[in-house]
């Protein structure tokens, strides 16, 4: 079975009724310091962590008094603006002690259909966690509609995981895994340790969630390991409310674990591969020799642009000789492709007139 130990990426969800207390609307801070402690545990290990965390509106509900029940869209917005300040302090405030820093990152679904957008958060989210930092992403709750909403943290956690490339996602949740049947109303309901597959049946099994304050039950828990497992992303559900949950469930707490098909690295080379170009760029010998040794494809390589292509577009890459070689997502549109082909790299900004990324294909948006 996976554990923890396995992992070098690591994405955990957590729900708002594990960081709030749902009598006072507070945050459970004695909660929160523990589970900074297994973030701390994990990056000293050399893992990469990433938060994806409920509770903004929640935190927000409680500062503002609006009631606990169902708010009017205009309202739930209000309280995510005023949560999401104390939701981030509090986080920051948590693993500052360890000597951790953290960002905040805001998205909506919008940002992961919109190629550029989706671009764009991979590049950031890399950048931070070469920097050694704990990003804390949350759906923007303060302007995301409901055509441009996730509605529910399970399935943006597996969005995030599939983004980012990780290995393992946690879904600290209020059951201690998935079972036959809702264990709350029938009694002989028996848990999963392990799903190899997600069959008809499975999803079968699936039923809402008991409490006053998460969004989505065991359905949207299943359609976040769909998407997690087909990346290469392995996922496990755990229970969340004891202190330390991760380390809990590294030392063996109750948990099912949903077993990843392949790694991320090859499913997301699968992905590029598949896609329909949209243009095609032809590079010189030295570039081809590049590629073979997984390097990135730097606009010096480049002599030739074809098509009309978006940032982050996918194009076929080919040889002197015509030859496909593969194919990769743009870090450029057309024209500026066009603009660049053949320079350096320090000479980007000054034919661009702006800074622009050193690769124009880089090597984890490239099939070969």
């Amino acid at each position: 079975m996976a554990t923890l130990s396995d992992a070098q990426r690591v994405v955990v969800k957590i729900g708002s009724a594990l960081l709030v207390d749902r009598d006072s609307g507070d945050l459970r801070g004695e909660w929160l310091h523990s589970l900074a402690t297994d973030v701390a545990e994990l990056k000293a290990n050399g893992k990469d962590v990433i938060l994806v965390s409920s509770g903004s509106i929640a935190l927000g509900r409680g500062v503002l008094n609006l009631p606990r029940a169902d708010l009017p869209l205009e309202q739930s917005q209000a309280a995510a603006a005023v949560g999401q300040i104390r939701l981030a302090r509090a986080y920051e405030e948590a693993l500052a002690p360890y000597g951790i820093k953290t960002a905040q990152i805001l998205v909506t679904l919008e940002d992961s259909e919109n190629r550029r957008r989706y671009l764009n958060s991979r590049a950031t989210m890399e950048t931070l966690l070469g920097l050694g930092v704990v990003p804390i992403v949350n759906e923007n709750d303060t302007i995301a509609t409901d055509e441009i909403r996730y509605g529910d943290n399970d399935r943006l956690a597996a969005q995030v995981a599939v983004t980012i490339g990780a290995d393992q996602l946690v879904l600290l949740s209020d059951v201690d895994g998935f079972y036959s049947a809702n264990p709350a109303l029938d009694p002989t309901a028996h848990r999963f340790e392990e799903i190899a597959e997600i069959t008809a049946e499975i999803e079968a099994m699936a039923g809402d969630g008991v409490t006053g304050l998460s969004k989505g039950g065991m359905i949207t828990k299943l359609l976040a390991a769909k998407m997690a497992t087909a990346a290469g992303c392995a996922m496990v559900i755990t229970e969340g409310l004891p202190l330390n949950p991760l380390k809990t469930l590294s030392e063996g707490a109750n948990c099912t674990w949903f077993l990843a098909q392949g790694d991320p690295q090859a499913a997301r080379k699968r992905w590029i591969a598949a896609m329909k170009p949209r243009g095609e760029i032809r590079v010189d010998a030295g570039a081809v020799n590049a590629l073979k040794r997984g390097k990135s494809l730097l606009p010096a390589g480049v002599t030739q642009v074809e098509g009309t292509f978006g940032r982050g577009e996918p194009l076929a890459i080919l040889g002197p000789d015509g030859h496909k070689l593969g194919q990769g997502l743009s870090r450029y549109t057309a024209a500026e492709a066009q603009a660049i082909k053949g320079r350096q790299s320090a000479e980007i900004e000054a034919t661009l007139g702006y800074p622009g990324r050193a690769a124009l294909i880089h090597r984890d948006d490239m099939a070969v």
